[in-house]
């Protein structure tokens, strides 16, 4: 039997749909959701990126700023636009686009974006807040995640959960998300021993390690619900994720394709953080 395909792409539509509703609704208040996005350099990916949450903003009818800065821009100046940003009122969301010119102090920056503001979900006390269950914004991917698996209907509570991966952006908050719907989660990494004694008891399978068609069939427990964080792009141009999707599909109860599985929900999830950021601004 094959397993339930979690379409990323239509369950992010459906959000996206309810997210507008909610902007019309705050734009009648007088208050217009805006994100401003700061670029620096010409990294192919990172323009792609940006091009698609700007569409994304305007779609939903919020306001969007792109700062596009050349890749010697010194930090004083990025820091600088920074805390202008932070100050302007129409703007309720502020990311800057990873990853930036090795010159640039990445902690710096995120430290310097108001918390109030961080959309992204990466700043030291927005983590923190996390960490210990308070309401304040999450980062994307992992946010995007949890939705997946509620409205694909899979039973999150007291389910057995394990994270492959330990990154700030992806691995720890969703263990942290996980725990909050009350899985017991493992969090394995690239040090892991025996790493499939650990997969093959997960109800919930969350891939993040970055690497291409790393979990085998082998290492999933039938009817398990398989979330591929992973995009790689194998040696002929193709994308693929860090689960082996043709192997592991026959076992799985619940599984995410690459692409069109969590890419698409990482967007939604910022417009989500975005409104959220509004809707308490217009208090």
């Amino acid at each position: 039997m094959s397993a339930i395909r979690i379409d990323g792409k239509q369950i992010s539509q459906q959000i996206r749909s309810e997210i507008a509703e909610r902007v019309a609704v705050l734009k009648q208040k007088g208050v217009t959701p805006g994100l401003a996005v700061i670029l620096v350099g010409e990294d192919p990916a990172s323009q792609v990126y940006v091009r698609n949450k700007e569409r994304a903003c305007i779609q939903a009818g919020m306001a969007s700023r792109v700062i596009r800065l050349p890749e010697d821009t010194p930090q004083e100046s990025l820091m600088a636009l920074i805390d202008e940003i932070n100050r302007d009122e129409k703007m309720h969301g502020l990311l800057v686009q990873l990853p930036l010119p090795a010159h640039l102090d990445e902690a710096q920056v995120l430290k310097a974006i108001d918390p109030k503001k961080d959309v992204d979900g990466f700043h030291a006390i927005n983590a923190g807040a996390l960490m210990n269950g308070e309401k304040a914004p999450v980062a994307c991917t992992p946010q995007g995640c949890i939705e997946l698996l509620k409205r694909s209907g899979v039973e999150l509570c007291g389910a057995n959960a394990v994270v492959v991966g330990r990154s700030n952006i992806v691995g720890k908050p969703m263990a942290m998300l996980l725990l909050r719907e009350n899985c017991t989660v493992t969090i394995c990494h690239s040090k892991t021993r025996n790493l499939k004694e650990f997969t093959q008891k997960a109800d919930v399978l969350v891939a993040a390690i970055g690497r291409p068609k790393f979990i085998t069939a082998d290492m999933v427990k039938p009817g398990a619900a398989v979330i591929d964080v992973g995009i790689n792009r194998l040696a002929d141009g193709k994308l693929c994720g860090d689960v082996d999707y043709e192997q592991v599909e026959p076992i799985a109860g619940w599984i995410t394709p690459v692409p069109g599985g969590v890419g698409p929900m990482t967007i939604a999830m910022l417009l989500k953080n975005t409104l959220e950021a509004a809707e308490r601004h217009g208090r």
